[in-house]
């Protein structure tokens, strides 16, 4: 596997038809390496979301190249992208999309058995307890405060040792002392990992704790 996590090659993201376009990001270029912790920051509105979304394979780019560890998933079907997230990549969203009628525990054991991978509860619960929720395993989303269901999202994402975590906003609905440790538990985890961590973040003082920082400006990188 080469030291390439992530690579956008003349990306653009154009919405609308021909006489009525919005074009979200205009011929992107950069690389992120594995192991390597970079912040996307910009104005509201300047496309960072949508570049989480195409390094995730969730948005099919206008035109351009990405690839995911040398993959290059704009040619692919969806259950090719389905099999690359699978593989490689765990998302964290702002919002937490729990499911309501699943316990902690089950919540990330979904995200394993997804992957066909089974009789790894013991797994889930020991990264729950290293997020400080061994006491809220067995608790619904409602049971939970905001910051633990964002631990939880967090747990779910990583509980399949992604090698890449596109992280949208992680701490976007926590309180300062919350975001503090839900950054300190990713960061943690990534440089034990050597893990490749992308994260659009509002945060300054986040954004400049992060290896590099690539700025977007009216779609493109500033």
């Amino acid at each position: 596997m080469s030291n390439e996590a992530i690579k956008f090659n003349d990306v653009s993201l154009i919405y609308g038809t021909s006489t009525n376009q919005t074009k979200v990001l205009k011929g992107i270029d950069f690389n992120i390496n594995s192991d390597e912790i970079v912040s996307i920051v910009g104005p509201s509105g300047s496309g960072k979301t949508s570049i989480i979304m195409l390094a995730a394979g969730l948005e099919k780019a206008s035109s351009g190249s990405i690839c995911i560890h040398s993959n290059e998933i704009t040619v692919l079907n969806e259950n090719e992208l389905s099999l690359i997230r699978r593989q490689h990549i765990g998302i964290v969203f702002q919002s937490f999309y729990l499911i309501p009628n699943l316990s902690a525990l089950e919540n990330v054991m979904l995200s394993l058995e997804a992957n066909q991978k089974y009789n790894m509860e013991d797994q889930a619960v020991e990264l729950l307890t290293n997020f400080g929720l061994s006491h809220r395993i067995d608790h619904l989303p409602s049971e939970l405060s905001g910051g633990e269901q964002q631990r939880v999202a967090i747990a779910r994402a990583l509980i399949n040792k992604p090698s890449i975590i596109l992280a949208d906003e992680p701490t976007g609905n926590l309180d300062e002392e919350n975001s503090q440790h839900m950054m300190e538990l990713l960061f943690d985890y990534t440089k034990k990992n050597k893990t490749s961590l992308v994260m659009v973040t509002h945060d300054s003082e986040m954004a400049h704790k992060c290896d590099r920082i690539i700025e977007i400006k009216d779609g493109k990188i500033a």
